[in-house]
C-alpha cells in the first residue's frame, strides 16, 4: 500500500498520456506528478473527483497576442491569461508585436516583469527578429524566459517586419534554437494590393490578395535559407495545400503549426456570416485548403496545433474591409473547438494531446511539460467529452469580447485546469488569483 502523503490526488478519471488511456489516479507533490496508479488509500491534503472525466496533459498554446505593452485596449496579460485558464490551457507562448517591439533583453524583461502575479497561466515570450537585432539573436534567444525567435516575413498587425533575404540570410546566421516565422511574401503582397483597394472590396477577397503563391513563395524562401545555414524553423499558420506539400519534403528542418481556426472555418461562408471579424493573416480559405490541412493533420506532417489569439476591438473590426486590423480571439476556445473534432471523429483524442501538449515539447524543449509523468511539472486539462457547450461572445474573458465561435456548440469542454498542481479552474470560474510563472527551456539552460 502506499503510504506516503501527497498534496492532491485526481482520482478516477481516465487519464490520457504517452502510454496511451487508463482510469487510474494521480499524485501531486511540490507542484510534480508523483505517483500515478490506484491511490484510493494513499494520504492527501485534497482529493479532486474526476470520475466520468478525461485528464489530458496541460494543453500549450504556443502562438498568442497578449497585446501588452501598448495595446492594452484590445488586450493585456492579465484579460488574456484569464481566458486561457478558462478554456484549459495552461501554458501560452507569447508574440513580440507589441508597442514598443520585443526586440531587446530589456523589453522581453518588462514583459516578464508585468507578467509577474497577472498572468494565470505559465508562459514564455518570444523576441522578435528584424534587421536591428539580427546580429544579437544568438545571444538574445537564450534570455531566460523567451521562447526563441519570431520573424514575419509579411506584414501584419505590429511594425516588425523582414521581407528581403538579406536580412533573413542575417538572422538564421545568427540564431542556435528554432525560430517560429510568419511566411508570406511582402514584395507579393505590396504587388496585389490594388486587389483589395478596389471601391466594394468585402472580405471575400482577403484570401484572393493574400492567395496561395504569397504563402508558398516565403515558405519555399524561408527552408531554402534555413537549409543552406542548417538551421531549424517553426512554420506557422500554415493554411495552403501547396504548402503542406513542400513542408513534407523538408521534415528535417521545418516543423509545422496549423490553427483551430484554419480548421474550423473554410471561405466563402465564414466571410458570408462573420464579415471582417473572420478576416486574419495568413487568411481562412476554402474548403480544398481546410482538407489539406486534416490531410496533414492526420499523416503526421502537423506538429502543433494553436491559435493565433489576436484580439482587436469589436469597434476596430467593424471598420470594414480593408480597413479593419486582422486578427480573431481563439485562446479560450481551442480546447472545446478541437474536442468537438475529436467527437465528430476527425482526429483522435491521443493525436491532439500530441499536438496541444507533446508536441510543444519536442519542439521548443520545455523542461518538465507536455507529459503526465512522474517528475513533470503537474499541468492538467481536465474534460468532460461529453458535455455540449454552446459558446457565447459573453463568457469571453478576452477585452475585444467576442469570439468567431460564438452560437457554435460543441462536444467536450474543458472543466478545470490544473498548473503545477494549483487548481487555477474549475465549473467555467477561476479559483485564488494569478500565478503563472516562465517558462524553462533546455537551450536557455545549457550552453548551445
Amino acid at each position: 500500500m502506499n503510504t506516503d502523503t501527497y498534496d492532491l490526488i485526481i482520482s478516477g478519471g481516465t487519464v490520457v498520456n504517452h502510454a496511451g488511456r487508463t482510469q487510474t489516479d494521480v499524485a501531486i507533490r511540490a507542484g510534480r506528478f508523483a505517483a500515478i496508479g490506484d491511490l484510493r488509500e494513499a494520504k492527501t491534503a485534497a482529493r479532486f473527483d474526476a470520475r466520468g472525466l478525461t485528464i489530458l496533459p496541460g494543453v500549450i498554446d504556443t502562438q498568442v497576442h497578449m497585446r501588452e505593452p501598448g495595446l492594452e485596449h484590445k488586450e493585456d496579460l492579465a484579460s488574456g491569461s484569464a481566458g486561457a485558464a478558462l478554456g484549459g490551457v495552461t501554458g501560452v507562448f507569447e508574440m513580440p508585436n507589441t508597442k514598443p517591439s520585443t526586440t531587446t533583453a530589456a523589453a522581453l524583461q518588462d514583459k516578464l516583469d508585468r507578467a509577474a502575479g497577472r498572468m494565470w497561466v505559465d508562459h514564455a515570450f518570444y523576441m522578435g527578429g528584424c534587421a536591428e537585432n539580427a546580429d544579437q539573436l544568438a545571444e538574445l534567444e537564450r534570455v531566460p524566459g523567451c521562447s526563441g525567435v519570431k520573424v514575419f516575413m509579411g506584414s501584419s498587425t505590429g511594425s516588425l517586419l523582414v521581407a528581403d533575404d538579406a536580412t533573413l540570410d542575417r538572422v538564421l546566421r545568427s540564431i542556435r534554437r528554432r525560430m517560429a516565422v510568419h511566411c508570406e511574401d511582402e514584395p507579393r503582397l505590396i504587388e496585389r494590393r490594388s486587389v483589395i483597394t478596389a471601391t466594394g472590396a468585402t472580405a471575400h477577397l482577403h484570401p484572393v490578395w493574400r492567395d496561395e503563391l504569397t504563402a508558398l513563395r516565403a515558405t519555399t524562401r524561408l527552408v531554402t535559407l534555413a537549409r543552406k545555414h542548417g538551421k531549424r524553423v517553426h512554420t506557422l499558420h500554415i493554411t495552403t495545400a501547396e504548402e503542406m506539400d513542400f513542408l513534407r519534403e523538408n521534415r528535417d528542418i521545418a516543423s509545422v503549426e496549423v490553427l483551430a481556426n484554419h480548421l474550423t472555418l473554410a471561405a466563402p461562408e465564414c466571410y458570408d456570416r462573420l464579415g471582417a471579424f473572420a478576416v486574419q493573416n495568413p487568411p481562412v480559405r476554402d474548403e480544398r485548403h481546410r482538407a489539406a490541412l486534416w490531410a496533414a493533420v492526420n499523416d503526421g506532417t502537423v506538429d502543433v496545433v494553436a491559435t493565433d489569439h489576436a484580439p482587436h476591438t469589436k469597434a476596430e473590426k467593424d471598420l470594414g474591409y480593408p480597413g479593419c486590423p486582422a486578427g480573431m480571439p481563439g485562446v479560450q476556445t481551442l480546447v472545446g473547438v478541437m474536442l468537438d473534432h475529436v467527437a465528430k471523429g476527425r482526429l483522435s483524442l491521443e493525436r491532439l494531446v500530441d499536438l496541444t501538449s507533446a508536441g510543444a515539447q519536442r519542439l521548443f524543449g520545455l523542461v518538465n511539460k507536455g507529459r503526465i509523468a512522474c517528475g513533470y511539472d503537474a499541468d492538467l486539462t481536465i474534460v468532460d467529452l461529453n458535455a455540449k457547450h454552446t459558446i457565447t461572445n459573453e463568457e469571453m474573458a478576452t477585452k475585444a469580447g467576442w469570439t468567431p465561435f460564438a452560437g457554435m456548440t460543441v462536444q467536450g469542454w474543458p472543466m478545470a485546469t490544473i498548473i503545477r498542481g494549483n487548481v487555477v479552474m474549475r465549473d467555467g470560474q477561476l479559483i485564488g488569483k494569478a500565478g503563472g510563472v516562465p517558462m524553462r527551456f533546455l537551450e536557455t539552460l545549457t550552453p548551445t
